[in-house]
């Protein structure tokens, strides 16, 4: 904890769009306890709230976006390719398709809180290829709610803390 918040107060905001993006993409940073740790540095004044917020949700938006994007263009290639292999066969591809275009604008705004599963469904949309339209507004609801819920978690904690 202490190693993040000295990562943040080095790097502010440019390290949470950073580290948001590459969370989202799927790279092994825990995304809400970086959140939790932005909502306490804005209680404690390291960092302003809306800046926070704006930063978060970029962050979360560039790697959803490239997530999108990947499995737009190399997703479907590469699960025909070695689907087979983590056991993707084409009817459990066909599968998740369905289900993506029944539940995916859902998925995306509610997935969000489940770890790793948000992860998916970024690329899932894109394989799918879902409208980029139709994606864009539910990611984006999904992420700045996401980023919301979180930075007032850790300014609760922080004002929990310092009360």
């Amino acid at each position: 904890m202490s190693t993040m918040l000295q990562f943040l107060s080095d790097y502010g905001y440019l390290a949470i769009y950073g580290l948001l993006t590459l969370g989202i993409v799927g790279l092994p940073v825990p995304d809400e306890l970086l959140m939790t740790t932005v909502g306490y540095l804005t209680t404690i004044g390291t960092m302003k709230f809306p800046y926070a917020l704006f930063f978060s949700f970029a962050g979360a938006m560039s790697g959803m976006m490239i997530s999108y994007w990947v499995g737009k263009k190399a997703g479907r290639p590469f699960l025909n390719r070695y689907g087979k292999w983590v056991g993707l066969k084409p009817h459990r591809i066909a599968k998740a398709e369905q289900w993506m275009n029944k539940y995916g604008p859902l998925s995306i705004m509610f997935g969000y809180f489940i770890p790793g599963f948000r992860h998916v469904t970024c690329y899932l949309c894109g394989i799918t290829k879902m409208p980029l339209r139709k994606y864009s507004l539910f990611a984006s609801l999904g992420a700045l709610f996401w980023c919301l819920i979180f930075i007032l978690i850790g300014r609760v904690l922080g004002y929990a803390n310092n009360g």
